[in-house]
């Protein structure tokens, strides 16, 4: 195993000031921990210009470096594994880093398509791949438990790159902050009425009593025009959103910003952990008022049936790639609360197996639980019937996949994708038996209505 290059820099540059020295280099991603206002998420990560590419639609994936195009065949998954097993692993001495060079980039919720088959009736009118990952050499690392920050570069990076890379973060005059040009040009819209959400939502109740479901996870969809930087409406929402799975990832053709509050699979050696979020409550600027809604949304019935759900969903999946009886839930039902909401959450820990990798667990479990429904692919048919548009990114996954075999990911949820002009975003609620239909659609509201207001 050969060493990672690991160079200190200042940590009391700024993550923000950071990513500003590299953000105008190809594909730049931000991993963005908010620890300074949360302090859940220890590290923030972030990167640009990969020497590879691999994007997937419909069955078609392209590898790209810069010098060739590929049209492979082969699932995305046996792709990327083979570009990680070519780099090789690598060694950081004593330093505790998540990030060694590797993946970065998104799966979209539609890619659960090419993993299920599923009918075609949403309209797909966004144009953005399914998958879209980038090979990255080098990256930034803040930790934020030692106050240390890092550079570091896998060995196949060049002494060049690493060189020209490090002397531009070092350059203090090299991220000079532009004016925020960002801004709405019209307000967000839904594609639905508030009455055509509660006829689909009564159509998924008559599925649960029909025995199809036992919950299903209902989104709409807002939509309006912008010009300017992206990476501005990032910014003012960061400031406004305490989320430990935050990222930033710009492309030629799109951005996503994501300000998402739920883990999806983290692998860490062997160990595996998801955190699926069920369950939501609206803050309180009155604090005896918001311990209230704490208070309700732990004690409530229907939330925690909800929960405990996906709990089952996530430990059946958990199982397909751990060892026999490592999978537990070391915390049920605990009230986690950020600067909108507070949400019910759950922890499903496992031990992955000898024959299995971390990708071969994210494959089995992907989408995300969480915000499907139960069982997963009823609930995704569903979903497919009733919600008029394709979800593209929302409720895919932002995520890491180093060299080493390590693994964390976002459920992008709280995401908004910026594309030819339109940014759309998404609020959604799991439905069951016992829901209500007002309560559910003001749901969805209170989950991104800081996020259009932000903007706005």
């Amino acid at each position: 195993m050969t060493a990672l290059f690991i160079e200190s820099i200042p940590f009391q540059t700024s993550t923000e000031k950071l990513f500003e020295s590299i953000r105008h280099l190809p594909r730049p991603v931000l991993l963005d921990s908010s620890f300074e206002s949360n302090g859940t998420q220890r590290f923030d990560i972030m990167s640009a210009a990969p020497v590879v590419t691999l994007t997937s639609t419909q069955g078609k994936t392209q590898l790209q470096t810069a010098e060739t195009s590929q049209e492979l065949t082969a699932s995305p998954f046996a792709i990327l594994k083979q570009q990680l097993q070519q780099l090789g692993q690598v060694d950081a001495g004593d330093i505790e880093l998540p990030f060694h060079g590797g993946a970065l980039g998104y799966f979209s919720y539609d890619f659960g398509r090419e993993l299920e088959q599923l009918p075609e009736l949403a309209e797909n009118d966004i144009g953005i791949p399914y998958i879209d990952l980038g090979i990255y050499l080098w990256a930034i690392i803040r930790d934020h438990v030692s106050k240390k920050s890092y550079f570091i570069a896998h060995p196949t990076c060049g002494t060049q790159v690493r060189d020209n890379m490090l002397a531009l973060i070092l350059n203090e005059n090299a991220a000079e902050n532009a004016n925020d040009n960002f801004q709405l040009t019209s307000a967000f819209a839904s594609n639905m009425t508030p009455q055509e959400y509660k006829d689909k939502y009564h159509r998924i109740i008559d599925y649960i009593k029909a025995g199809d479901c036992y919950q299903v996870n209902l989104a709409q969809r807002f939509k309006a025009t912008y010009q300017g930087d992206e990476w501005f409406a990032y910014q003012r929402l960061s400031q406004r959103t305490d989320a430990p799975f935050s990222a930033y990832m710009k492309t030629d053709n799109y951005a996503l910003v994501s300000l998402s509050p739920e883990r999806f699979i983290q692998v860490n050696g062997d160990k595996v952990e998801t955190k699926p979020i069920k369950g939501t409550r609206p803050r309180d600027a009155d604090p005896e008022k918001d311990l209230q809604y704490a208070r309700l949304l732990k004690n409530s019935t229907k939330d925690r049936a909800e929960n405990l759900m996906i709990v089952d969903l996530l430990r059946n999946d958990l199982s397909k790639a751990c060892e026999l009886g490592s999978v537990s839930v070391p915390k049920l039902f605990d009230i986690e609360g950020y600067s909108n909401v507070h949400h019910l959450v759950s922890t499903v820990q496992g031990k992955l197996a000898a024959d299995k990798d971390s990708l071969d667990l994210l494959e089995g479990c992907f989408p995300g639980g969480s915000i499907t429904g139960a069982p997963k692919l009823r609930a995704m048919e569903i979903i497919e019937e009733l919600e008029p548009n394709r979800r593209t990114a929302y409720c895919g996954s932002i995520a890491y996949i180093d060299c080493n075999g390590n693994i964390d990911s976002s459920i992008l949820i709280r995401t908004l994708v910026c594309n030819d002009g339109n940014i759309y975003c998404w609020g959604g609620g799991g439905i069951v038996a016992d829901s209500d239909a007002d309560k559910e659609y003001s749901e969805t509201l209170v989950k991104v209505s800081h996020l259009m207001e932000g903007l706005a």
